[in-house]
């Protein structure tokens, strides 16, 4: 029996992804642990953002319609937050404030998420 995936997109976000991927080329995700938009998943071209030992990779995720995986990084301090959450990565009306690159859409992601057990 597989797990299910630790990191999700809903249609929505799939969807700008896709756009996002049009525009700017290869793209990834950091999820921070700031205040107000710090602890939204921001999404940058692929290697914009820095990462490295405070980050963990969760998932390389596959969207139809993008060639390449999309890397969704976290904080350390985060990720042990959220290690017992699958993540869902939405996408809902109105600005952020960050640098992420949907932010001009007039549209921002989200994440909700689920409990998870240990078998997924």
């Amino acid at each position: 029996m597989s797990k299910a995936p630790r990191v999700e997109l809903t249609p929505a976000a799939a969807a700008m992804v896709r756009r996002l991927r049009e525009v700017h080329g290869p793209l990834m995700f950091h999820q921070s642990g700031g205040c107000c938009d710090g602890s939204a998943p921001m999404c940058y071209q692929d290697g914009e953002f820095r990462t490295g030992a405070s980050d963990v990779l969760l998932a390389s995720l596959r969207v139809a319609g993008v060639e390449e995986p999309v890397s969704f990084w976290m904080s350390v301090s985060q990720y042990e937050a959220w290690s017992h959450t699958r993540l869902i990565v939405d996408l809902v009306e109105g600005r952020g404030s960050g640098f992420s690159l949907e932010a001009p859409e007039g549209v921002r992601f989200l994440i909700r998420s689920r409990l998870v057990d240990d078998s997924g």
